[in-house]
């Protein structure tokens, strides 16, 4: 990306504003990240996070809920707020002769909401339902049970969606408390795509003037992991079994988490990924199998998953410890290292390809207080990456994984009593 096309401004207040002009398309996308997600949840309102991002976009400024609704809609824009584990992000995609009107609109909802008790109660209502839902699949289940080995009732150790209990008893002050707070612990906001000339003085208009106290997101240690070896089971009445393996690394940007990223592409991108051909190729053992390592700002999970009839469930187990003792006991081979290389760089590719994209990523990392181009300095470092530094950094973050186990008794038993055997379990 030429330097041309990007600047960078600070709003009043302290909000950093980026702009990536991208001439061309006619489109304009925009991504507020606000740090605080559902990891900053207040004892007692874990959902809290989510259910306020979902509020958001119920009414801002002078505009109700279907006002909001009738302006997004009739410009054929979109707008969405959610809130994951390390902050909440706000995204408006529009054409960029809309902009005037729907630019003023991002500040308006973090500054000025309408946190109104009917839509709070829709919206706590469809959340609660969601999790329900949840509890009807065992893909779901699994992961929930090694979410709470891993971290336990620490920041990391609840869906973003919530805990029944706690989402329930979630008051209108509540959000109102939460909402103040946005911008105190950093905030960045990142415009991409055709840019008008006056971008910023529109995004400033729906505010009439006053400031947003905010600040800059800064690197910071985020919420770690427990690192010890568990297992759990959850009895499901199904003919399936599924199987997580994983373990609490390191945050993104932080030793090793490159490598790990590397490791990553060889077992679970694509087809020839190694759980993949060994898995459902080799043994014919997987119904859906792969990788889950996403970016956080605290201990990130490094999972293992597989889904697999429950009559093959202490062989599915065997082999899917043998692919994580593999990582510890090995050195991949120059010639999967390269591959891996490839897949990186193309992900990164693919990553890259509209102003959408292009804005989400460099709201995350600079949400994570990670510099601009983070993603441009990491596939330079990770061309210097070496197979023994990739198994130096399995050594040192995947020697204790934890398993989650979700299915019929009989194959939970059986899956179990490989766990029990096995050299990972201590």
């Amino acid at each position: 990306m030429r330097e041309s096309a990007v600047q960078q401004r600070v709003l009043p207040g302290g909000c950093p504003l980026w702009l990536i002009d991208r001439p061309g398309a006619g489109i304009l996308s925009a991504k507020l990240w606000l740090r605080g997600g559902s990891s900053s949840d207040p004892i007692g309102q874990r959902g809290g996070a989510q259910l306020l991002a979902g509020v958001l976009s119920r009414g801002c400024g002078e505009l109700s809920g279907n006002a909001l609704a009738d302006l997004v809609e009739g410009c054929g824009a979109g707008l969405r707020c959610e809130a994951a584990e390390d902050g909440t992000l706000i995204s408006l995609k529009c054409a960029s002769s809309d902009a005037e009107a729907l630019l003023p609109l991002l500040l308006q909802m973090v500054r000025r909401p309408w946190l109104v008790d009917d839509q709070i109660d829709l919206e706590r209502q469809l959340n609660l339902q969601t999790l329900q839902r949840q509890k009807e699949d065992p893909f779901q289940l699994a992961h929930d049970q090694l979410r709470g080995l891993l971290y336990g009732n620490g920041p990391y150790g609840h869906d973003a969606l919530g805990v029944e209990a706690d989402l329930k008893t979630i008051s209108r002050p509540d959000l109102e408390q939460l909402a103040r707070g946005y911008g105190r612990s950093g905030a960045v906001l990142v415009l991409a795509g055709e840019l008008p000339a006056e971008a910023e003085s529109w995004l400033l208009s729906g505010l009439g003037g006053e400031a947003w106290p905010c600040c800059a997101p800064e690197r910071k240690a985020g919420p770690t992991g427990l690192k010890q070896a568990q297992l759990a089971c959850s009895n499901d009445d199904t003919e399936q079994l599924v199987l997580m393996l994983g373990a609490s690394t390191t945050p993104l940007g932080a030793a090793h988490a490159l490598a790990l990223r590397l490791l990553h592409c060889h077992l679970g991108v694509g087809m020839s990924s190694r759980l993949f051909v060994a898995l459902r190729e080799e043994h014919g053992l997987a119904y859906d199998v792969g990788v889950h390592y996403p970016a956080r700002l605290g201990d990130a999970p490094f999972v293992f998953h597989l889904s697999t009839s429950s009559d093959r469930a202490a062989e599915a187990t065997r082999e899917l410890l043998s692919e994580w003792q593999r990582l510890l006991d090995q050195a991949i081979s120059a010639a999967d290292l390269e591959l891996a290389l490839a897949k990186f760089r193309g992900q990164e590719a693919l990553g890259r390809q509209t102003s959408s994209q292009i804005a989400d990523r460099h709201a995350l990392v600079l949400g994570h207080g990670l510099p601009f181009d983070f993603a441009d300095r990491s596939l330079r470092e990770a061309a210097e990456l070496t197979p023994e530094q990739l198994l130096e950094a399995a050594r040192e973050l995947l020697a204790q994984p934890s398993l989650s186990l979700c299915g019929p008794s009989e194959a939970l038993q059986e899956a179990e009593a490989v766990w029990q055997r096995h050299s990972l379990r201590s």
